[in-house]
């Protein structure tokens, strides 16, 4: 037999990568807007943002993303009460058919943000730059670095980029058998929307399953599987999450936020916010502040 190989064809390449950031901003966010010569996506985690894409307006909330074309003024500000968390990736790429996403303002669905957290997780691993530092302008590779870390990113950023222009070019099909693993992402899914209803609450694991007709095995084998940790512990960083948007919002101070969350004390409350993040609720508070105040210094466009 005469084997004959067949070259793969790539659709859309990602050449380079310029930054990674993930922020965590003061309810009071503006930057001021800036122009380069490469692409960049900002989607919002939480909280609702207004983004100037050249001469247009948009307003995006929690879920939502943005592409900005090369050479595309863009700027943002935080609105309503919410201290915003904000996705923001850069690269380069000359594939013709990312055309397709010039001035898009679209959704994300739950694969995009799988694909997200991948690579901000890789990033993490890959880069020795903080990933909440808004002045990067380029990245640093870390010294010790997971084997493919690099091409990782690659992989799910393109694969990221795929699945947009997809749902762009094609009409999604009317019809969608259930499968297993449909009722299961749904169980996963109303049981979060169940614990964010509870956020503020002291929940329990046996409380959990009786308020969701669930077994403690179940519940337990369902959250590994999905997030690989255990329902509390998912629970607790989701409360940490909110703790930390509270005091960007710095409308509580950091006693009213541990009684607003169901904290037995504020020392148990600090204890498990350092678990969670290294530092104290108020050293959290002072790096947050000083970090927003130099995301303007210069307050001119950047071209690049």
């Amino acid at each position: 037999m005469t084997y004959i190989s067949t070259k793969l064809r790539s659709s859309v390449q990602v050449s380079h990568i310029i930054t990674i950031h993930y922020f965590e901003y003061m309810k009071d966010f503006y930057f001021a807007g800036e122009v380069h010569n490469f692409w960049e996506f900002l989607c919002v985690d939480k909280g609702e943002v207004e983004v100037q894409a050249d001469d247009k307006m948009h307003h995006l909330k929690q879920g939502d993303i943005i592409f900005h074309k090369p050479m595309e003024f863009h700027a943002i500000k935080s609105i309503g009460h919410s201290a915003p968390n904000l996705i923001a990736i850069s690269f380069k790429s000359s594939s013709p058919i990312m055309d397709c996403l010039q001035n898009k303002h679209l959704t994300l669905g739950s694969n995009d943000k799988k694909l997200i957290s991948k690579i901000i997780s890789e990033a993490s691993q890959a880069f020795s730059t903080p990933l909440n530092v808004p002045a990067v302008e380029q990245i640093t590779r870390a010294k010790e670095v997971d084997f493919g870390a690099e091409q990782l990113i690659k992989i799910h950023l393109e694969e990221l980029l795929i699945g947009f222009i997809r749902r762009i070019l094609t009409t999604p099909s009317d019809y969608s058998p259930v499968s297993p693993m449909v009722t299961k992402e749904h169980t996963f899914e109303h049981i979060c929307h169940y614990l964010e209803k509870h956020i503020c609450d002291r929940l329990s694991v046996p409380i959990i399953c009786n308020d969701n007709l669930i077994s403690k095995s179940c519940l337990q084998e369902l959250f590994h599987s999905k997030v690989n940790i255990g329902v509390m512990e998912y629970f607790n960083r989701h409360k940490i999450d909110l703790a930390k948007q509270l005091i960007r919002e710095n409308e509580k101070n950091l006693s009213q936020i541990a009684d607003y969350l169901s904290y037995s004390s504020l020392a148990h409350f600090s204890k498990q916010f350092k678990r969670f993040t290294g530092m104290s609720p108020t050293e959290y508070g002072s790096s947050i502040k000083l970090l927003s105040e130099n995301v303007n210094q210069g307050d001119k466009d950047i071209l690049r």
